[in-house]
């Protein structure tokens, strides 16, 4: 798998990666296929110089490295992305019959921008846990659903004639998906586990329980006269986990281990097992320098020699919000990546961090731009600061920047995601 800037590549893989687990699934696919060797993070790694692994605990996180020749003086080039996306989850008794309709129960994951999720086709995706002779290790299936169940109908104008004006809907009585009629079966006890249980071919009273994610079934597009834009679901942050896949798999140093980070849980603060803002990352570091009998200290010191690439969406110039932007620090669709700047930290990076990024495009060729905010404004916060903190090496935050971020429905520029692969791609190799 090598990116050639053909924009249906990624959208290929944002159709198939609708859940964090499935994200996982679609990302080990394509490692397996280009030779990336499974390890199990709870037993003691045998890893050998010149090979390359994986190994994804919890079924929403991945971790995927190289090892070279040589380790002498050897330090880590990491990048690391999320797999979660903002969207509706379903609540443990999902049926909720009003009238004649039946209604699927869920609540709000993250901050989805909530009135783009009406009128579309909906479906589901996500994993079930089952029954099993090891209590401490149930079973589990993942399931995708993979045609449109659910919808989410606006109120006609007709019954609101405000409603150009703005509405403010209420996360528990307005997001409520419309699944179905009510008829002689429907909406008695367990309807929804034993819709589920035949979808995923098990009895129902094997399910315990599911974690499920809705997700905007319409595949992406690519669009613009000049076929100059990519809109899509789950750009945030499925442009960075295909990049960081892309990369890991196409460069190899000779000298330094090269590792992408693929966390859940960003989108509601990471502070999780399987989030950023956890030792997951640091564990896993460990294990790879202790499989080879290092000392603690050389640990240590080559985590003072590595880099961190915190690889998220950005924003970018609105065409009809100009005003929201900073008033000569501007960027645009399909001028490049972005180096992402906080003067408060929110995106981390330092002058000599930024340095070195820039002079690996330069070098390469490779377009990119800067943005920040405007000073009233106050954006978002990436994994960066938090991986850094528990892990004190050079970091940057850069990605794709995109319009209407946190949507059901984003769109970025089709150019933009040769660039985030080719700067991920040389900094691997750099």
């Amino acid at each position: 798998m090598e990116y050639k800037n053909n924009p249906y590549d990624l959208i290929h893989f944002i159709n198939d990666a609708t859940s964090p687990f499935h994200v996982v699934e679609k990302s080990i696919s394509l490692l397996e296929e280009a030779g990336f060797e499974k390890i199990d993070v709870t037993k003691k790694w045998a890893l050998k110089k010149g090979k390359s692994y994986y190994t994804a605990p919890y079924g929403s996180v991945l971790f995927a490295f190289t090892i070279p020749d040589d380790l002498e003086n050897s330090n880590f080039r990491i990048a690391a992305a999320h797999t979660d996306h903002p969207c509706l989850r379903i609540k443990p008794i999902a049926e909720i019959c009003e009238g004649d309709y039946l209604k699927v129960d869920t609540g709000i994951y993250g901050g989805p921008i909530l009135n783009t999720w009406l009128d579309r086709p909906l479906s589901i995706a996500g994993k079930v846990s089952l029954k099993s002779d090891d209590i401490f290790h149930p079973g589990t299936k993942l399931v995708d659903f993979k045609r449109p169940i659910l919808t989410i109908p606006n109120l006609a104008i007709h019954f609101d004639n405000t409603i150009n004006k703005g509405v403010e809907l209420n996360k528990q009585t307005d997001m409520l998906p419309l699944a179905g009629m009510m008829g002689e079966n429907i909406c008695k006890k367990d309807y929804f586990i034993k819709f589920l249980a035949k979808e995923i071919d098990a009895d129902p009273e094997d399910i315990l329980d599911f974690d499920l994610f809705i997700y905007n079934a319409e595949p992406g597009q690519i669009i613009g006269m000049n076929g100059d834009f990519i809109s899509c679901p789950r750009l945030d942050n499925l442009t960075s986990v295909f990049s960081c896949i892309n990369g890991i798999i196409n460069s190899h140093r000779t000298t330094g281990i090269n590792i992408i980070a693929l966390f859940d849980n960003e989108e509601v603060g990471s502070l999780t097992k399987q989030g950023a803002d956890s030792n997951l990352l640091t564990i896993i570091l460990e294990k790879i320098y202790h499989s080879f009998a290092f000392e603690q200290s050389a640990f240590y010191e080559s985590i003072m020699r590595s880099f961190l690439l915190s690889v998220d969406v950005g924003h970018c110039l609105h065409p009809n919000k100009p005003e929201k932007n900073d008033p000569v620090n501007k960027n645009v669709l399909n001028g490049g990546f972005v180096i992402k700047i906080d003067l408060n930290q929110k995106y981390a990076f330092d002058t000599e961090a930024i340095a070195v990024i820039q002079q690996i495009c330069i070098a390469n060729n490779i377009e990119y731009q800067k943005f920040i905010n405007r000073s009233d404004i106050v954006g978002g916060s990436t994994l960066g600061a938090m991986v850094s903190s528990k892990l004190p090496m050079n970091t940057v935050d850069v990605g794709v920047p995109l319009l209407a971020m946190h949507s059901a429905r984003e769109l970025m520029g089709s150019k933009d995601q040769e660039s985030l692969n080719s700067l991920i791609k040389a900094f691997f190799m750099a």
